[in-house]
């Protein structure tokens, strides 16, 4: 090491040694471990005796021999979907309200927010169950109006909306984004408009909207990810099962099985492999396409 090296070196110290802990813990809980699982994904192994090299057998039974697989992309995209431009409607309609200035600001976010900070939790989802449960809370207030509602998580028709719903509900952390991006934008814009004729329907989707494409950008591709990572409420709802009728079976559940249900852990790793590839190219569609639609402030 030359004595300029070394000297760099112990300025910057301080810095390593404070990078020392994230360092260790990206390369022996993330990126070791993810190697690790690509590994596993060409092997058979059970967990009892040493991973034995099957090549790419589990990518090809995945891909011609696996009818939960089928179901399990259906049902996930189905969420993803449905789920993700509903949350984020929502989370920005609550945003542009509260933007308004009202009273009590402070007090609303943190109710609106406390949701997503509950996140998907054994505890709300077990809520959720119960709420929409034959017996639950839902069917009783319909029943008070005289609506016989069915059972939503026993039936394979509405089980998934239940699902879809908790998803809407959990608003707060892109209300919160939201909320932010619209503090951003100059109000003289829409005095402008408005001294224009501009109605507020069309400040709404000639100001509001351009200006806020990198938030809702942000917003989606965040979203995006969590939805096809969504385990909690499905395994918890079903009793882990992914039914009625696999109508809830996510992709996370479906890899779940495998690996804790079956031990089938080499095929598991080829199923997160395939997910990740799955994320990767949506996430890479949405930073490409985001040139014709996301419009950046110069």
């Amino acid at each position: 090491m030359s004595r300029h090296a070394g000297s760099a070196f112990s300025q910057n110290r301080a810095g390593y040694l404070f990078l020392a802990p994230w360092i260790i813990g990206f390369f022996g809980l993330t990126f070791g471990p993810a190697l690790a699982s690509l590994y596993l994904s060409f092997t058979d192994f059970d967990l009892m005796q040493a991973p034995d090299w099957v090549g790419a057998a589990n990518y090809v039974r995945i891909a011609t021999a696996d009818p939960k697989f089928v179901a399990a992309m259906r049902v996930t995209f189905f969420y993803v979907i449905f789920s993700v431009p509903l949350k984020l409607a929502f989370a920005l309609a609550v945003a542009i309200l509260l933007n308004k200035g009202i009273r009590g600001l402070p007090l609303y976010r943190s109710i609106f927010y406390l949701p997503s900070l509950l996140g998907t939790s054994v505890a709300i989802a077990v809520l959720w169950r119960q709420l929409f449960a034959g017996d639950g809370l839902v069917n009783s207030v319909l029943a008070y109006f005289g609506i016989e509602g069915p059972s939503w998580i026993s039936n394979p028709d509405y089980s998934i909306y239940t699902l879809i719903i908790l998803s809407m509900w959990q608003f707060g952390s892109p209300m919160i984004i939201f909320l932010a991006g619209l503090r951003q934008i100059p109000q003289d814009m829409y005095e402008a408009a408005s001294l224009d004729g501009a109605s507020k329907w069309r400040q709404l989707w000639k100001i509001t909207l351009p200006l806020l494409t990198p938030v809702v950008f942000f917003n989606a591709v965040v979203q995006t990810i969590e939805a096809f990572k969504a385990f909690t409420p499905a395994y918890i709802i079903s009793g882990g099962t992914g039914g009625p009728i696999d109508s809830t079976l996510f992709y996370t559940l479906y890899l779940y099985q495998e690996a804790f249900g079956f031990f089938r852990m080499g095929y598991a790793s080829a199923l997160a492999w395939i997910l990740v590839v799955i994320v990767a190219i949506f996430t890479a569609f949405s930073f490409l396409s985001a040139r014709y639609w996301v419009h950046y402030d110069d």
